[in-house]
């Protein structure tokens, strides 16, 4: 005796109509045993189609018990009925309910990701499925490359994906030509044969001709229930055995699977409409390529500004006499002296360090006389600056002992005096009244903080103060930090240093430090502010995927639908729907900071003082805003689409 594989008792189901309630199906009793093949018939509106998407699990009733296998399914959730669903009913539509941008094995696959069965014992069972049902030349082709039949064919592969235990067929053979419904039939015929339970929803007396039994129904109740003794007889030719239905694997691998399989149909969703994938990602692109070539602008504007900051003397301290900038007693105090030079050159903090004196004075070389700047300073003077000989060499701690009469003097200087084309290593000059031979030219640098045209020259602290000055005291002493030491550490040990020497503070510090720490504040806060700019780019792009996202839902509503109806929980629809979103958003992302790239390249043919800088952090910080934004504004698209009714979303066009 067969068992009951489905079970009604007094099922009602209404829906409210305005004010009124429309009773679809009156106290239903129905009992369907494992292998029969019923034919449900009835006019328009008599209540086939609710029943069956009773039976289906696809509604359910408002009243009464429907159990699947003894399984109770009033009191199961949404996502229990989709494993219901997925795991013993095979639906067979009217208009077959493919999906058109996915071939037929494809769609033939689909119920089985749900289950989460392996890709390849996936993919071998389709391929089997339809090979049996005639169609091993259109694996590859898409519905609209099929006839009628075809589809229809690759409908009832589908249908058998993850067993098919029972078929329910709404108008199977409604959109057919006679020769292709009969084909159709003759296969579920067949499927019956071989232990299929199939039920057959049809207004087609022909087609219910075939049923071994026959249920009638007018306004929402059964009238007539009755074994078809006219049923001809079915030539029972070898049935050829169908592909087992594959085995599942562990619920965490299946997740994982379905997780991959979510990136493969997202990927096959979006070029299967570029147009709208493009449109959607245009904000996000434009987004991304702001906040990526704004942060490598501000990067690479910083590093520029600091870098001439450096080049004159960022990590220098400076001590000058007097209690600040500007104090009028400072000309009247001559306590620094080169004791304090050598007290500060050997502390471990510094690295070196030089006196310095100087006036402006004229020079003369031949009939050219100019106004410069002349400084007494050591050997270690150019190592403290950071400044480099463009041509010659500096003067050495022999030169300061013999107080030589040696200059090195600055790319201006050298323009002044000698012009583009004459050497000036090895001239002799006249600084004041003193005769000096020229043995270096600093280098010529381009620096925002170094625009002027003034003449420089330096010469041995020695020969200044004996030989040109007659100055024993400095003007103040310049001394570089060694690398690694902190700045202000080192700026408030030598105050206490040279406040110990001195007995009192007579003098004052300038470290530039303090200008650099401004200045990258200011890159920073610059930097902020545009990046803010470009991410309000970024959150109106975000809002646009989310607006063509939910646009999408609608338009693929009957898609939802169809996957609901094979077996999709919410939590895949969804899912799914999020995946899409965060792979818009990361393409988009991956093309946003190429076309930065792209800028940046454009930038350094057009801007050659500077270049813009890309950081890694940037660009870890475009790809993870690109997959928060994803999820952010694909959340209420994707919770749309998972919350569609699967009647209502099947009914859409």
């Amino acid at each position: 005796m067969s068992r009951a594989l489905l079970e009604l008792k007094g099922v009602t189901r209404r829906f409210v109509a305005g004010e009124k309630d429309f009773i679809a199906l009156n106290d239903i009793n129905l009992t369907i045993n494992a292998g029969d093949l019923i034919a449900i018939t009835g006019a328009s509106g008599s209540g086939k189609s609710t029943l069956m998407n009773v039976l289906g699990c696809l509604d359910h009733a408002n009243s009464g018990s429907y159990k699947v296998d003894g399984r109770e399914t009033g009191t199961l959730t949404d996502d229990e009925l989709a494993e219901l669903r997925r795991d013993h009913f095979g639906f067979i539509f009217q208009r077959y309910h493919l999906l058109p941008h996915l071939a037929a094995i494809q769609n033939v696959e689909m119920p089985a990701i749900y289950a989460g069965t392996g890709k390849s014992m996936r993919v071998e069972r389709a391929q089997k499925l339809l090979e049996r049902l005639g169609l091993s030349g259109h694996l590859e082709h898409r519905p609209s490359q099929l006839s009628g039949g075809q589809q229809q064919r690759v409908s009832i592969a589908r249908a058998l994906m993850n067993g098919g235990e029972i078929i329910l067929a709404d108008e199977p053979t409604g959109a057919l030509d006679s020769v292709s419904g009969k084909e159709v039939m003759n296969i579920l015929l067949e499927l019956n044969s071989a232990g299929h339970t199939v039920i057959l929803v049809t207004h087609d007396e022909k087609v219910a001709a075939h049923a071994e039994r026959i249920i009638e129904m007018r306004d929402g109740e059964i009238i007539a229930d009755r074994v078809n003794t006219d049923r001809p007889i079915i030539n029972e030719k070898a049935t050829e055995r169908l592909p087992s239905k594959p085995r599942q694997g562990n619920r965490l691998m299946a997740n994982i699977g379905l997780f991959q399989e979510a990136f493969v149909m997202a990927w096959v969703a979006l070029i299967s409409h570029r147009m709208r994938t493009l449109l959607t990602m245009l904000g996000i692109i434009i987004g991304i390529t702001s906040v990526v070539s704004i942060v490598a602008i501000g990067e690479g504007a910083k590093r520029y500004v600091l870098k001439d900051i450096e080049a004159i003397g960022s990590n220098t301290i400076e001590v000058f006499p007097g209690s600040d900038f500007g104090d009028t007693k400072s000309m009247d105090i001559q306590t620094l002296a080169l004791s304090d030079v050598a007290a500060l050159s050997s502390q471990y903090y510094i690295d070196s360090a030089t006196p310095n004196i100087g006036r402006n004075m004229l020079l003369r070389y031949r009939n050219i006389d100019v106004s410069a700047t002349v400084s007494g300073v050591s050997p270690s003077y150019f190592q403290v600056r950071g400044t480099k000989m463009g041509s010659g060499v500096g003067f050495n701690k022999d030169d300061a002992r013999r107080q030589a009469q040696v200059v090195v003097i600055d790319y201006n200087t050298r323009i002044r005096l000698f012009g583009p084309k004459v050497d000036p290593l090895g001239q002799v000059i006249l600084v004041g009244n003193l005769p000096c031979t020229v043995i270096g030219v600093t280098e010529n640098k381009k620096n925002i903080f170094d625009t002027s045209k003034n003449l420089n020259i330096w010469m041995p602290y020695e020969t200044a103060s004996g030989r040109l000055l007659g100055q024993s005291y400095l003007d103040s002493i310049t001394v570089r930090v060694k690398d690694g030491q902190p700045s202000k550490v080192v700026e408030d040990n030598v105050n206490k240093l040279m406040q110990k020497r001195h007995g009192t503070k007579d003098f004052f510090t300038y470290n530039l430090d303090s200008v650099m720490q401004t200045v990258q504040k200011t890159s920073q806060s610059l930097a902020l502010l545009l990046s803010l700019i470009a991410v309000i780019s970024l959150a109106v792009g975000g809002i646009g995927v989310m607006n063509i996202m939910l646009v999408s839902v609608t338009e693929r509503t009957r898609e939802i639908g169809i996957r609901m109806a094979v077996g999709a929980r919410q939590s895949d629809i969804r899912q799914q729907f999020l995946v899409e979103a965060v792979m818009v958003c990361l393409i988009g992302g991956v093309i946003g900071i190429g076309l930065s790239f792209v800028i940046g390249y454009v930038f350094s043919l057009l801007v050659k003082e500077w270049q813009m800088v890309f950081s890694v952090g940037s660009i870890v910080t475009a790809f993870i805003c690109s997959t928060l934004i994803g999820i952010v504004f694909g959340f209420v698209p994707a919770r749309n689409a998972a919350q569609l009714d699967p009647i209502e979303a099947l009914a859409r066009d």
